[in-house]
């Protein structure tokens, strides 16, 4: 008896020491009955997820995520602001990264034989306690699957953490130029009510001298209380985007100044293009580990019990039994498969559709505000020409008004401009998700 159970041990050691390599008989079974190509390779050579070295060789997305040049040129203050932003970020989607690559680690390692207690009661209510070890021989290629879908989940993870890191610095930027423009348009709103002050001075003193009507008064008053409160939301508008940028950065962003350039960034892929390709490689893992469960699979497994009593044998599994429906289930796999790679086409034509409509965009601005420069710099000398014959009392006051009214508008008119095109430019670099470094990230 001593001899016999040490034989039966003996048996289940060897079945814990089975490795996996009957995976590629497997495969090939799928490969077979589904008209598949096998890549398998053995278990042995599966390793864990790298993440640095041997990335680009193991995932091309996440080489693609690393690779990303800013378009944010160092030194800028745009570089200040994504760098506080992205300082004081609670980074979950790191951390949703970081989940992913461990059950990745994880998932490299399912072909190994599998051991755990198993407890159950007897018609006579004795609980009976066993000891059982399982080793996969035949799986269909479904741990394989389930190692590339862990893999897939991974290349997800990280393109959701790049596009979490690219929408904040976004965020935080399209306030910091929300507040530039505010600061921009409090100053222009400024400079122009002390000059209309100035004509408001002219004006009463005229009517205090019966040279002009009191209306004109009233009407330079209202201008005047127009400009004021134009003035006043541009400095609420500024307060409002900083104490937002505040919190985000958590720390005053008050002492940072003026726009800054931003790269072309043109050999950065699309994030939304990486976001479908990685959905793709999740869906078809996915539908390898469907169709495996169709098909018969073999393992062996043994047990011990607490009388040191030793049994084993050969097991075949499936997943999901066959039915009158099994070949729609299949059919519908196979469709789905290839619904995911058309997602990818679409995807990359509405990557590529945005970004030219994009670059026509920022093109656009550039041209007008070229040409609102020009209309400035023809307002100013239109206003210098009727100041000078006012001067020399060829002019009413309410004439230059009106003049410079045109004159500030030109001015207002560029502002605009200048801060839509840098609003376009931040965009488009949002598109490529080139406003973070890859490699810091």
């Amino acid at each position: 008896m001593r001899q016999t159970s040490r034989r039966r041990l003996g048996a289940i050691a060897v079945l814990a020491c089975l490795p996996g390599c009957t995976r590629d008989t497997g495969d090939n079974a799928v490969t077979r009955f589904l008209g598949m190509d096998s890549t398998a390779t053995t278990p042995m050579e599966a390793t864990a997820l790298p993440l640095a070295a041997d990335v680009a060789e193991a995932s091309p997305i996440i080489a693609a995520l690393q690779q990303r040049r800013s378009a944010i040129r160092p030194g800028t203050p745009y570089a200040r602001v994504a760098q506080a932003v992205m300082a004081s970020d609670a980074r979950v989607a790191e951390a949703e990264l970081r989940v992913a690559q461990l059950r990745s680690e994880a998932a490299q390692k399912n072909w190994m034989p599998r051991i755990g207690p198993r407890a159950s009661l007897t018609s006579l209510g004795d609980v009976v306690a066993q000891l059982v070890v399982e080793q996969v021989i035949l799986d269909n290629g479904r741990m394989l699957a389930e190692r590339d879908k862990a893999k897939a989940d991974v290349e997800l993870a990280a393109v959701a953490m790049v596009e979490d890191g690219n929408a904040r610095v976004f965020e935080a930027l399209s306030l910091y130029l929300l507040a530039e423009e505010g600061r921009d348009s409090r100053a222009h709103f400024g400079r122009a009510l002390n000059d209309m002050s100035e004509f408001e001075w002219i004006m009463e003193r005229r009517v205090q001298g019966g040279v002009s009507d009191r209306s004109d008064l009233t009407v330079l008053r209202q201008k005047l209380g127009t400009i004021r409160a134009r003035r006043d939301a541009a400095e609420e508008s500024t307060r409002t985007a900083l104490a937002e940028l505040r919190t985000m950065t958590a720390r005053p962003m008050d002492e940072i100044f003026g726009l800054g350039d931003l790269h072309a960034a043109a050999e950065n892929a699309p994030l939304g293009v990486l976001r479908a390709e990685a959905e793709r490689e999740v869906t078809l893992a996915s539908a390898r580990i469907q169709r495996a469960g169709y098909l018969p699979g073999l393992a062996a497994n043994g047990s011990v019990d607490r009388g040191g009593n030793a049994m084993g044998g050969l097991e075949i599994t499936s997943d999901s039994l066959f039915g009158l429906g099994t070949m729609a289930e299949l059919n519908a796999i196979e469709v789905g498969r290839e619904a995911a790679g058309r997602r990818v086409a679409q995807a990359q034509e509405a990557a590529a559709r945005e970004i030219a409509s994009q670059t026509r965009q920022i093109e656009a601005y550039r041209g007008q505000l070229s040409e609102a420069r020009l209309l400035t710099v023809e307002a100013k000398r239109n206003l210098d020409l009727f100041q000078r014959q006012y001067e020399g009392g060829q002019r009413q006051v309410m004439d230059v008004v009106g003049v410079y009214e045109t004159y500030s508008a030109a001015l207002e008119k560029e502002i605009d401009l200048r801060y839509k095109a840098a609003r376009a430019e931040l965009d488009l670099a949002r598109l490529k998700g080139a406003l973070a470094e890859g490699a810091r990230m």
